[in-house]
């Protein structure tokens, strides 16, 4: 690879409305061009998503070995994609890394979303400089997770989906969704978010909390009334971090 294509990935995120992608620079996780967005199709089936991630590739005009990572709403276990529930049907049991190898003709590494805005955060975000046990939480209409330990990422954790000591889902108890639909009070909220961060503290005495999504712009209203060991900070990179992590990712992959 050229020198001054060094440290370059490019990163494309994949969402129910939208796909957006940029290539960054991995020694700042800045872009270095302007991002692109095309509109996620109704069908949204693996040849219409496959075309698009192509398209938006190409259109930075870099050499066809800087490589791609895609931040997917999914699991993505050894390539494949085991559920879906934003997307067609037809992503089931897809081999997501081989088909969009083939399709874009360069190196192409897939992540989960949640798993790629975490990576981002610890990496260039909340989280530089901190070692230890990181949990990344995103709060929107589920609670979407990330898990990293010294900078390395335990991919796929679904801590939104763990069943609470009381019985209850912990994204069924106490996601931004369900703070907006049951119209709780800040205060009430937090309260309920401080058992799940607690909860997580006993099973993984994580050093530092990271708190992500929309509401997380508010986060002076509800973070300083929870009670935890570990502290908890708001999320840095916004809506940038699924696109950084994955294009940070497929690099270091890269370079394997």
């Amino acid at each position: 690879m050229k020198k001054k294509y060094q440290k370059i990935g490019i990163g494309i995120d994949v969402g129910g409305s939208g796909i957006k992608g940029a290539p960054v620079s991995l020694k700042t996780g800045k872009f270095i061009d302007e991002r692109l967005r095309i509109p996620t199709p109704e069908n949204s089936t693996p040849a219409e998503i496959a075309q698009i991630i192509k398209e938006i590739s190409e259109s930075f005009d870099l050499p066809s070995e800087i490589p791609v990572g895609v931040s997917f709403p999914a699991p993505i276990v050894n390539g494949v994609v085991p559920m879906i529930a934003n997307l067609s049907q037809e992503w089931k049991d897809v081999r997501i890394n081989e088909l969009l190898t083939k399709v874009l003709k360069r190196p192409v590494t897939v992540i989960n979303d949640a798993d790629a805005a975490g990576y981002a955060e610890v990496h260039f975000g909340a989280a530089h400089g901190h070692n230890g046990t990181i949990i990344v939480l995103t709060l929107g209409t589920g609670i979407g997770s990330a898990l990293v330990r010294n900078g390395v990422l335990l991919p796929n954790s679904e801590l939104g989906h763990v069943l609470m000591p009381n019985g209850l889902v912990a994204e069924k108890w106490a996601s931004s969704g369900v703070f907006e639909r049951e119209e709780l009070s800040y205060e009430e909220w937090a309260q309920r978010l401080e058992e799940i961060f607690r909860y997580y503290e006993l099973l993984f005495s994580p050093d530092l909390f990271i708190v992500g999504g929309g509401i997380s712009k508010k986060y002076k209203k509800y973070v300083p009334l929870i009670d935890t060991r570990a502290q908890i900070v708001p999320a840095e990179l916004r809506n940038s971090a699924g696109i950084v992590g994955a294009a940070l990712l497929a690099y270091q992959e890269s370079e394997k």
